[in-house]
């Protein structure tokens, strides 16, 4: 897959002759909503012989046009949604700049500046998809406006428990700890990746040894708690069911600190430092907790770990495990 970036105006180098069917959307999550667009793209390439593309915006609009006071947090950061569209057969992929200049374009030079240099013969889009400036333009503007210069398919909604999947939906389910909701609405578990870094010690002196990940992209965070977690070693070649806390760690500190991610590894202790762990949330254990001390807190990881325990073995009897997808 070719991964093309782009800013407004193209610079003439951005001009390509060759017939493009693209899927249009910012596609935070690759959902199971963002699929069915993109196969319903995939579906108008091959009809019309043409190149499969994709075109994404970077970065959210809420992070340029200030309706959001703090950095973005995405389901999925940039080089995690470029491997998924690799995944579903894209040929080229274009992520657009978005800027105030880009937010300002009208409906009509969205075509004439941003698609059409491109050679687009084909678009599909999701049911909610807007574009131009304020969002006015909706998939019928689309319609209309790109008669007799590219066809046009719209993709109703995908429905999940009588709702459309939207991520929106996601990370609401992501922050309420309703993790098989959301790996539900994916399609596939919640993942973050980042690398091991050194901590404080404390989870060994527990006898509880943990790999404090720094992440490596600005990922949307679950819910404040512990997880069971499906754990990838790249480096090591290695798979391991896992424990996550995800949190400020109130029994250790009464400030304010960041959020840290920990993960105890289901197997022997082994010298994480420097490697890069991903992760897939497969559920919610309970809330972070302050314990009114380390023995209370010791207690209560044991029962983390045995309740961890019989929840891994009653998934693998059912087989209801979504299988470890590396990407």
């Amino acid at each position: 897959m070719e991964t093309i970036h782009l800013r407004h105006p193209y610079q003439s180098t951005a001009h390509l002759d060759s017939p493009i069917v693209v899927a249009l959307g910012f596609f935070d999550g690759v959902h199971l909503g963002h699929i069915g667009v993109l196969e319903n793209a995939k579906r108008l390439a091959e009809q019309q012989g043409a190149q499969l593309g994709i075109m994404t915006f970077y970065p959210h609009p809420k992070e340029v046009l200030g309706k959001q006071p703090e950095a973005f947090r995405y389901l999925t950061p940039i080089p995690e949604k470029l491997s998924l569209f690799e995944q579903h057969g894209i040929d080229k992929a274009f992520i657009v700049e978005f800027t105030p200049e880009f937010a300002s374009l009208s409906k009509e030079a969205f075509l004439d500046e941003i698609l059409s240099p491109l050679c687009v013969t084909g678009v599909s889009t999701g049911f909610n998809f807007t574009f131009g400036r304020y969002a006015t333009g909706t998939p019928d503007d689309l319609q209309v406006l790109g008669k007799n210069r590219f066809e046009t398919v719209t993709v109703p909604p995908i429905m999940q428990q009588d709702q459309p999947i939207s991520s929106s939906r996601i990370r609401a389910a992501l922050s309420n700890g309703e993790i098989a909701l959301a790996r539900d609405m994916l399609g596939r578990p919640y993942r973050v990746k980042g690398n091991v870094i050194p901590g404080d010690q404390r989870g060994r002196l527990l006898g509880f040894p943990t790999a404090n990940i720094r992440l490596e992209q600005p990922y949307y965070y679950p819910k404040l708690g512990v997880y069971i977690v499906d754990v990838w070693v790249p480096d090591l070649q290695l798979r391991s069911f896992g424990i996550m806390n995800v949190g400020i760690r109130p029994t250790f500190t009464h400030t304010e600190p960041d959020i840290r991610i920990e993960v105890h590894l289901l197997v022997q202790d082994l010298d994480l430092y420097g490697k890069e762990l991903v992760v897939d949330l497969l559920h919610f254990l309970r809330e972070e907790q302050r314990f009114p001390s380390f023995e209370h807190l010791k207690t209560q990881i044991n029962q983390d770990r045995k309740t961890a325990d019989d929840w891994i073995k009653q998934e693998a009897q059912a087989n209801k495990q979504v299988p470890f997808q590396i990407y």
